[in-house]
């Protein structure tokens, strides 16, 4: 049996292997394996001494795959990216994406992109507090997995922002945020070819360098200032003279929540994992800075507790109802869950990589792993008895697996791979896999 869990993993592996050369495959393949394998802190090293290399090869090799191989991280995200759509996403689905930042904690002299950023974590709105680090802008598809109720965010594009002072002192363009994330947009929507995307994102990229000027296939759903200056279509005119492009003013998000001549509307929305019950006023409108002359639909919601009176949504879709706005935003929660597990289960921060190609790839070469383990973890393997979690009996309100449990069923099933040459061993399993389809049904699967 865990022969069979480690022939589908090799076989999720070989997803990326057209972007590599044949040792290149084979580094990278002790390399992820090894991360998996760590349970202190990540580095290529730790990755060769849990896997036994680092008695057998010399480590230099396994710098140089991130430093100095000819491999393209965005490769790897479109090789990934279609191997989601084929499992968990069917054909007529709509493509649902999340668009959001992280920070990475780093320290250290002559690290590229290290800079001092804001830390949203412990920054409160009195004191602001402010981390040397890496900021990844994170592209992810969210998928529904078998074994979970809640929705998973998959990493399929990473993007490195670089303060000005950083900028300035390589002798570098500076790029915002938002504009490394039109970027990612635009190459992702050029990988999903026609079929339709819908994006959700916070207010921070909710801007028109990301939003404005996308094709009518592509939805954004996004949170809304509450000042923003939102008017009505304007009026068909009469008569000669230029046609205006602007219709009349219309209330703001706060505005609106404040007016008491339009009545709060009731409704149910399935959020976080429950079903809630909240209320709503709602109105389409141009938002003219951001999207144009095209019409959005404005969602504002009512908040009965903490410091804020109400949240603001919107939506490039008018005919989405505010239900699916709603619910649609809320699964941004996923990529928070996203960056916890990369942190805590992968060490998405824990490489100390200092060259400009080493920075740009190790993390995100993480980000793909988390990936092809998910998917791995979803081709039924949480289905096997090695994926089953600890017993807990004080743990009584748990639901599925989370991505711990898919580590462990991983670190159960890799000390079976021979590390000392596992492009071999792959070709073994490869044909013990062949000859049990031959044999019986039981092999089919894994032969497909």
């Amino acid at each position: 049996m865990a022969h069979d869990l480690l022939s589908t993993f090799l076989r999720w592996m070989q997803t990326v292997s057209p972007a590599l050369s044949r040792p290149s495959f084979s580094r990278a393949l002790v390399v992820a394996c090894g991360w998996i394998l760590t349970t202190g802190a990540h580095a290529v090293t730790a990755a060769l001494v849990a896997t036994g290399v680092a008695a057998r090869r010399h480590h230099a090799a396994f710098h140089r795959f991130f430093s100095r191989g000819t491999w393209s991280p965005d490769e790897f995200g479109r090789l990934i990216f279609l191997s989601i759509l084929r499992l968990l996403v069917p054909g007529d689905a709509v493509i649902d994406l999340v668009l959001d930042d992280t920070l990475t904690p780093h320290k250290g002299p002559k690290i590229h992109g290290l800079g001092s950023h804001l830390d949203p974590v412990h920054s409160t709105r009195g004191r602001r507090f402010f981390l040397f680090g890496h900021v990844w802008v994170v592209l992810s598809v969210v998928v529904h997995v078998p074994f979970s109720r809640r929705p998973w965010a998959l990493p399929v594009l990473f993007r490195l922002y670089r303060t000005k002072k950083e900028c300035a002192r390589r002798r570098s363009r500076y790029r915002k945020k938002t504009e490394l994330a039109r970027e990612m947009l635009d190459v992702l929507s050029g990988w999903a070819c026609e079929r339709r995307i819908r994006i959700s994102m916070d207010s921070a990229y909710s801007n028109r360098t990301v939003v404005g000027g996308q094709p009518s296939r592509v939805v954004i759903v996004g949170a809304l200032h509450s000042d923003a200056a939102l008017s009505a279509e304007p009026a068909a005119q009469s008569g000669r003279g230029r046609r205006r492009v602007r219709g009349e003013r219309l209330p703001s998000p706060r505005q609106l929540c404040k007016d008491r001549r339009q009545p709060w509307r009731r409704t149910e929305v399935f959020i976080y994992g429950q079903r809630r019950t909240i209320y709503y006023k709602t109105q389409c409108a141009q938002w003219y800075s951001v999207t144009g002359k095209d019409l959005v639909r404005v969602v504002v919601v009512r908040v009965d507790h903490g410091k804020q009176d109400f949240r603001a949504f919107f939506s490039t879709d008018i005919s989405m109802s505010p239900e699916a706005i709603i619910e649609t935003y809320a699964g941004r929660w996923a990529t928070e869950t996203l960056f916890y597990d990369l942190k805590q289960e992968l060490g998405f921060a824990d490489a100390r990589s200092r060259t400009r190609a080493a920075v740009e790839r190790t993390a995100p070469f993480v980000g793909y792993v988390y990936s092809l383990l998910v998917l791995w973890f979803a081709d039924d393997t949480w289905r096997s008895p090695l994926a089953e979690p600890p017993t807990r009996p004080w743990y009584r309100t748990k639901e599925g697996h989370s991505f711990a449990d898919i580590v462990r069923c991983a670190q159960r099933v890799l000390p079976l791979l021979d590390f000392s040459d596992p492009l071999r061993s792959v070709a073994d399993l490869q044909k013990k896999a062949g000859s049990r389809a031959r044999a019986g049904p039981t092999g089919d699967r894994l032969a497909a």
